[in-house]
């Protein structure tokens, strides 16, 4: 059978409808199948992606770290910060990295207290990822680290978004601390959130 460009013309629609319609669903289901979010340790094959949401200032901004400019440094520091790192691990969507858990435990009399940071790929805002990805680190820090009897995290008072995914985890606000986090060459205003190993946790 030979089609007429008319022809051509409607089967060409019938795919791209098809194709958009496959992509849509596509978006819909990865902001409500949470269960692809995974942690895990660092790898040096991270590197490519890592650099994909590390080198976007929209996620370092609020981040000690620089913005990273090329595939050579996130190598670096992945080797020579993640992987010994005492608790960090790689925010996943199916093993992929798209973000970070940090969790930096004290030592000396103040070792049961740990303080926890995430950063997250600013294309997967929005969709509830930090939270679950928050969620699922939570047990594993206490379990991983039993001395640890308070997890907290100092949060830009600007920062929104990041007060509701701790919120959301079950973290209480405990208060403000003024003029306290030097970042980027500025000095901000944070909120001081924690929560306890003894505090019920919602269920990730």
């Amino acid at each position: 059978m030979i089609l007429g460009h008319k022809d051509m013309l409607i089967i060409y629609s019938i795919i791209l409808l098809q194709s958009q319609s496959s992509t849509n669903q596509s978006r819909e289901n990865m902001e409500t199948d949470l269960s692809r979010v995974t942690l895990r340790p660092f790898s040096l094959t991270d590197a490519h992606d890592f650099l994909r949401w590390a080198s976007d200032v929209r996620v370092t901004g609020n981040l000690r770290w620089q913005t990273f400019t090329s595939e050579e440094e996130a190598l670096v520091f992945i080797r020579d910060v993640c992987l010994p790192h005492p608790w960090r691990r790689s925010i996943c969507i199916d093993d992929r990295s798209i973000g970070f858990i940090s969790v930096f435990p004290e030592t000396g009399d103040d070792r049961f207290k740990a303080h926890i940071g995430y950063g997250l790929s600013h294309e997967y805002w929005g969709k509830g990822i930090a939270t679950r990805a928050v969620s699922i680190a939570v047990p594993q820090v206490f379990n991983d680290l039993p001395h640890v009897l308070r997890l907290q995290a100092f949060v830009q008072t600007q920062n929104k978004a990041s007060q509701r995914v701790l919120e959301k985890v079950g973290f209480q606000r405990e208060g403000l601390l003024r003029k306290y986090s030097y970042v980027k060459g500025e000095i901000h205003d944070v909120f001081v959130y924690s929560l306890l190993s003894s505090d019920l946790l919602p269920l990730p």
